[in-house]
Protein backbone atom coordinates (compact mmCIF):
# COMPACT_ATOMS: atom_id res chain seq x y z
CA UNK A 1 0.00 0.00 0.00
CA UNK A 2 0.82 3.18 -0.75
CA UNK A 3 -0.23 6.77 0.74
CA UNK A 4 -0.18 10.51 1.00
CA UNK A 5 -2.45 13.37 1.02
CA UNK A 6 -3.30 12.67 -2.78
CA UNK A 7 -3.50 9.38 -3.37
CA UNK A 8 -3.91 6.24 -1.53
CA UNK A 9 -3.68 2.42 -3.11
CA UNK A 10 -4.11 -0.92 -2.67
CA UNK A 11 -3.29 -4.63 -4.46
CA UNK A 12 -5.38 -7.89 -3.45
CA UNK A 13 -6.33 -6.49 -0.24
CA UNK A 14 -8.54 -7.93 2.34
CA UNK A 15 -12.59 -6.67 1.80
CA UNK A 16 -12.14 -4.17 5.34
CA UNK A 17 -9.16 -2.84 3.86
CA UNK A 18 -11.22 -1.98 0.81
CA UNK A 19 -14.28 -0.94 2.77
CA UNK A 20 -11.77 1.53 5.26
CA UNK A 21 -10.35 3.01 2.08
CA UNK A 22 -13.04 3.87 0.41
CA UNK A 23 -15.17 5.22 3.21
CA UNK A 24 -12.40 7.30 3.61
CA UNK A 25 -12.07 8.63 0.34
CA UNK A 26 -16.31 9.17 0.09
CA UNK A 27 -15.52 11.49 3.38
CA UNK A 28 -13.04 13.65 2.06
CA UNK A 29 -14.36 13.72 -1.41
CA UNK A 30 -11.99 11.65 -3.33
CA UNK A 31 -12.35 9.94 -6.48
CA UNK A 32 -12.59 5.75 -6.18
CA UNK A 33 -11.22 3.47 -8.61
CA UNK A 34 -12.11 -0.53 -8.08
CA UNK A 35 -10.70 -3.31 -10.36
CA UNK A 36 -12.07 -6.61 -9.95
CA UNK A 37 -14.49 -9.68 -10.46
CA UNK A 38 -18.00 -8.49 -9.73
CA UNK A 39 -21.76 -8.61 -10.47
CA UNK A 40 -23.60 -5.40 -10.78
CA UNK A 41 -27.64 -5.44 -9.93
CA UNK A 42 -29.57 -2.51 -10.79
CA UNK A 43 -32.97 -1.03 -9.75
CA UNK A 44 -35.04 1.64 -10.04
CA UNK A 45 -36.82 2.76 -13.86
CA UNK A 46 -35.95 -0.68 -14.89
CA UNK A 47 -34.25 -3.40 -13.92
CA UNK A 48 -30.86 -4.92 -14.54
CA UNK A 49 -28.55 -7.83 -13.56
CA UNK A 50 -24.67 -8.80 -14.59
CA UNK A 51 -23.46 -11.74 -13.78
CA UNK A 52 -20.06 -11.84 -12.73
CA UNK A 53 -16.70 -10.66 -14.93
CA UNK A 54 -13.87 -8.23 -14.10
CA UNK A 55 -15.02 -4.74 -14.32
CA UNK A 56 -13.38 -1.10 -13.32
CA UNK A 57 -15.54 0.68 -11.30
CA UNK A 58 -15.12 4.43 -10.89
CA UNK A 59 -16.85 6.32 -7.60
CA UNK A 60 -16.64 10.08 -8.47
CA UNK A 61 -17.20 12.94 -5.68
CA UNK A 62 -19.77 14.44 -7.63
CA UNK A 63 -22.08 11.03 -7.30
CA UNK A 64 -21.43 9.73 -10.04
CA UNK A 65 -21.03 5.75 -10.18
CA UNK A 66 -19.43 3.96 -13.42
CA UNK A 67 -19.10 0.29 -14.30
CA UNK A 68 -16.79 -0.28 -16.92
CA UNK A 69 -16.04 -3.54 -18.83
CA UNK A 70 -12.79 -4.42 -21.35
CA UNK A 71 -15.08 -3.16 -24.49
CA UNK A 72 -16.52 0.11 -25.85
CA UNK A 73 -16.46 3.71 -24.50
CA UNK A 74 -19.85 3.68 -22.75
CA UNK A 75 -20.58 2.09 -18.77
CA UNK A 76 -22.33 -1.28 -18.51
CA UNK A 77 -24.00 0.49 -16.09
CA UNK A 78 -23.97 3.88 -14.17
CA UNK A 79 -25.53 5.96 -11.92
CA UNK A 80 -25.76 10.32 -12.53
CA UNK A 81 -24.12 12.56 -10.28
CA UNK A 82 -25.89 13.05 -6.98
CA UNK A 83 -26.42 9.76 -5.95
CA UNK A 84 -24.75 8.61 -2.30
CA UNK A 85 -21.86 6.36 -2.67
CA UNK A 86 -21.79 3.38 0.56
CA UNK A 87 -19.26 0.57 1.13
CA UNK A 88 -19.86 -2.64 3.54
CA UNK A 89 -18.46 -5.99 3.78
CA UNK A 90 -20.57 -8.93 3.30
CA UNK A 91 -20.03 -12.47 3.73
CA UNK A 92 -17.00 -11.85 2.94
CA UNK A 93 -17.09 -9.58 -0.29
CA UNK A 94 -16.84 -5.93 -0.67
CA UNK A 95 -20.48 -4.78 -1.29
CA UNK A 96 -20.76 -1.26 -2.96
CA UNK A 97 -23.65 0.89 -3.75
CA UNK A 98 -24.81 3.93 -5.57
CA UNK A 99 -28.40 5.29 -4.80
CA UNK A 100 -30.61 8.16 -5.25
CA UNK A 101 -34.39 9.81 -4.16
CA UNK A 102 -35.56 11.41 -6.76
CA UNK A 103 -35.99 9.10 -8.70
CA UNK A 104 -35.28 5.91 -6.60
CA UNK A 105 -32.64 4.18 -8.26
CA UNK A 106 -29.72 1.72 -6.47
CA UNK A 107 -26.64 0.00 -8.31
CA UNK A 108 -25.19 -2.56 -6.19
CA UNK A 109 -21.76 -4.02 -7.05
CA UNK A 110 -20.65 -6.89 -5.37
CA UNK A 111 -16.69 -7.44 -5.80
CA UNK A 112 -15.74 -11.05 -4.97
CA UNK A 113 -12.06 -9.99 -5.05
CA UNK A 114 -10.56 -6.65 -5.50
CA UNK A 115 -7.52 -6.85 -7.25
CA UNK A 116 -6.53 -3.10 -7.06
CA UNK A 117 -8.26 -0.36 -5.43
CA UNK A 118 -7.53 3.81 -5.27
CA UNK A 119 -8.58 7.00 -4.16
CA UNK A 120 -7.10 9.86 -5.39
CA UNK A 121 -7.78 13.37 -4.29
CA UNK A 122 -8.51 15.15 -7.98
CA UNK A 123 -7.97 19.05 -8.38
CA UNK A 124 -9.40 20.18 -11.76
CA UNK A 125 -10.44 23.69 -12.14
CA UNK A 126 -10.50 23.96 -15.69
CA UNK A 127 -13.29 23.91 -18.45
CA UNK A 128 -12.86 21.58 -22.01
CA UNK A 129 -12.57 23.72 -24.56
CA UNK A 130 -13.49 22.75 -27.78
CA UNK A 131 -11.34 23.91 -30.68
CA UNK A 132 -11.05 22.65 -34.58
CA UNK A 133 -14.83 22.73 -34.68
CA UNK A 134 -16.92 24.31 -38.01
CA UNK A 135 -18.31 27.23 -35.81
CA UNK A 136 -14.53 28.74 -35.91
CA UNK A 137 -13.79 27.98 -39.38
CA UNK A 138 -16.57 30.17 -40.25
CA UNK A 139 -15.42 32.74 -37.83
CA UNK A 140 -12.04 32.87 -39.62
CA UNK A 141 -13.78 33.14 -42.71
CA UNK A 142 -15.45 36.00 -41.56
CA UNK A 143 -13.16 37.61 -39.77
CA UNK A 144 -10.94 37.31 -42.69
CA UNK A 145 -13.23 36.91 -46.03
CA UNK A 146 -10.00 37.03 -48.65
CA UNK A 147 -9.41 33.31 -47.33
CA UNK A 148 -11.98 31.83 -49.55
CA UNK A 149 -10.96 34.37 -52.64
CA UNK A 150 -9.72 38.19 -52.56
CA UNK A 151 -13.06 40.38 -52.76
CA UNK A 152 -14.94 37.76 -51.42
CA UNK A 153 -17.53 39.57 -49.20
CA UNK A 154 -19.80 37.72 -46.26
CA UNK A 155 -23.34 38.91 -46.30
CA UNK A 156 -25.03 35.88 -44.24
CA UNK A 157 -24.37 33.17 -42.36
CA UNK A 158 -27.13 30.16 -42.06
CA UNK A 159 -28.95 31.88 -44.70
CA UNK A 160 -32.14 29.54 -45.30
CA UNK A 161 -33.02 27.50 -48.76
CA UNK A 162 -35.35 25.53 -49.66
CA UNK A 163 -32.37 22.59 -49.64
CA UNK A 164 -31.47 23.97 -46.21
CA UNK A 165 -29.18 26.33 -44.39
CA UNK A 166 -26.29 27.64 -46.40
CA UNK A 167 -23.11 28.17 -43.96
CA UNK A 168 -21.94 31.15 -45.59
CA UNK A 169 -23.75 33.37 -48.43
CA UNK A 170 -22.00 36.36 -50.17
CA UNK A 171 -20.95 38.05 -53.07
CA UNK A 172 -17.63 37.59 -54.68
CA UNK A 173 -15.66 40.68 -56.69
CA UNK A 174 -17.63 40.51 -59.83
CA UNK A 175 -21.17 40.69 -57.61
CA UNK A 176 -21.91 37.26 -58.04
CA UNK A 177 -23.90 35.14 -55.57
CA UNK A 178 -21.45 32.91 -53.53
CA UNK A 179 -22.55 29.96 -51.57
CA UNK A 180 -19.88 28.46 -48.96
CA UNK A 181 -20.12 25.43 -47.47
CA UNK A 182 -17.68 24.89 -44.45
CA UNK A 183 -16.15 21.37 -43.70
CA UNK A 184 -13.84 20.85 -41.07
CA UNK A 185 -12.12 17.66 -41.99
CA UNK A 186 -11.16 15.49 -45.34
CA UNK A 187 -14.30 15.42 -47.24
CA UNK A 188 -16.21 13.16 -49.97
CA UNK A 189 -18.96 13.13 -52.57
CA UNK A 190 -21.67 13.74 -49.67
CA UNK A 191 -20.08 17.07 -48.76
CA UNK A 192 -20.52 18.45 -52.85
CA UNK A 193 -23.82 16.90 -53.49
CA UNK A 194 -24.81 19.04 -50.47
CA UNK A 195 -23.23 22.20 -51.63
CA UNK A 196 -24.86 21.33 -55.17
CA UNK A 197 -28.14 21.39 -54.10
CA UNK A 198 -27.92 24.34 -52.11
CA UNK A 199 -26.34 26.11 -55.49
CA UNK A 200 -29.67 24.82 -57.65
CA UNK A 201 -31.93 26.04 -54.66
CA UNK A 202 -30.92 29.10 -55.30
CA UNK A 203 -30.21 29.59 -58.30
CA UNK A 204 -34.17 28.52 -58.41
CA UNK A 205 -34.87 30.98 -55.76
CA UNK A 206 -33.22 34.13 -56.95
CA UNK A 207 -33.69 35.86 -60.32
CA UNK A 208 -32.96 34.11 -63.13
CA UNK A 209 -29.95 35.82 -64.68
CA UNK A 210 -28.66 35.36 -61.11
CA UNK A 211 -25.19 33.83 -61.16
CA UNK A 212 -24.71 31.50 -58.71
CA UNK A 213 -21.26 29.80 -57.78
CA UNK A 214 -20.80 27.51 -55.26
CA UNK A 215 -17.15 26.91 -52.42
CA UNK A 216 -16.28 24.15 -50.96
CA UNK A 217 -14.16 25.06 -47.96
CA UNK A 218 -12.44 22.04 -46.20
CA UNK A 219 -8.48 21.36 -45.33
CA UNK A 220 -8.93 18.51 -48.25
CA UNK A 221 -10.96 16.61 -50.46
CA UNK A 222 -11.18 13.20 -51.71
CA UNK A 223 -10.56 12.52 -55.42
CA UNK A 224 -14.11 11.50 -56.20
CA UNK A 225 -15.30 14.76 -54.52
CA UNK A 226 -12.58 16.59 -56.54
CA UNK A 227 -13.82 14.75 -59.49
CA UNK A 228 -17.46 15.84 -58.99
CA UNK A 229 -16.62 19.44 -57.94
CA UNK A 230 -15.22 20.09 -61.14
CA UNK A 231 -18.20 18.37 -63.22
CA UNK A 232 -20.75 20.49 -61.70
CA UNK A 233 -18.70 23.85 -61.84
CA UNK A 234 -18.36 24.11 -58.14
CA UNK A 235 -15.11 25.39 -56.60
CA UNK A 236 -12.63 24.22 -53.79
CA UNK A 237 -10.56 25.88 -51.63
CA UNK A 238 -8.29 24.30 -48.70
CA UNK A 239 -8.75 25.76 -45.39
CA UNK A 240 -8.39 24.22 -41.60
CA UNK A 241 -10.22 25.36 -38.54
CA UNK A 242 -7.87 27.85 -36.62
Amino acid sequence: MTADSAVETLSYPAPDVVRDLVERAIARGAMVTLFGPCTVEYEGRAASSLGPGDRHVTLKPDGAALVHTDEGQQPVNWQPPGCDHSVAVADGALVVRSERTTPEEELEITFETVAHAAAFDVSDPEELAVTGTEADLKERVLDAPDLVESGFTPLATERETPAGAVDVYGEDAAGRTVVVELKRRRVGPDAVGQLDRYVEALRRDLHADTEVRGILVAPSVTDRARQLLAEKGLEFVSLEPP
